[in-house]
């Protein structure tokens, strides 16, 4: 099992996939890093030498900030919105969509499970 960045790859997908399971790396970036090594395609993560493991992880060290760099930048990045008071921290702060989505029917995501009005019932006639 190849361990790069601190994360397990799973052996039996192919290389270019299972890059992705790197916070910060996503399928350009990993299709740049498997051309950059000159590992071909179709190559499993299991069929990997050290060599090619110990390339991946200098090139992903060198070129590329992942994992809990990755993660710490984006958190402080979100915190100084918060403090600065902005339209977008506001929106961070109290967990409502950031990017202009409409909020009246959906944002389930963001806002968590409908809460139940009491008292509040439909009118039938």
């Amino acid at each position: 099992m190849a361990r790069i960045a601190g994360v397990n790859l799973p052996d039996k997908k192919r290389v270019e996939f299972a890059l992705r399971y790197i916070y910060g790396i996503g399928p350009s970036r990993s299709s740049i890093i498997c051309r950059e090594v000159g590992i071909p395609d179709a190559r499993r993560v299991y069929e990997l030498t050290d060599d090619e493991i110990l390339r991946i992880r200098e090139i992903i060290d060198r070129d590329y900030q992942v994992e809990g760099d990755l993660r710490r930048v984006v958190t402080m990045n979100v915190k100084r919105l918060m403090d600065l008071g902005c339209y977008r921290g506001l929106r961070h702060r109290k967990g409502l969509p950031v990017h202009g989505q409409r909020t009246h029917t959906n944002a389930r995501t963001r806002k968590g499970k409908a809460k139940a009005i009491p008292g509040k019932k439909k009118v039938t006639k």
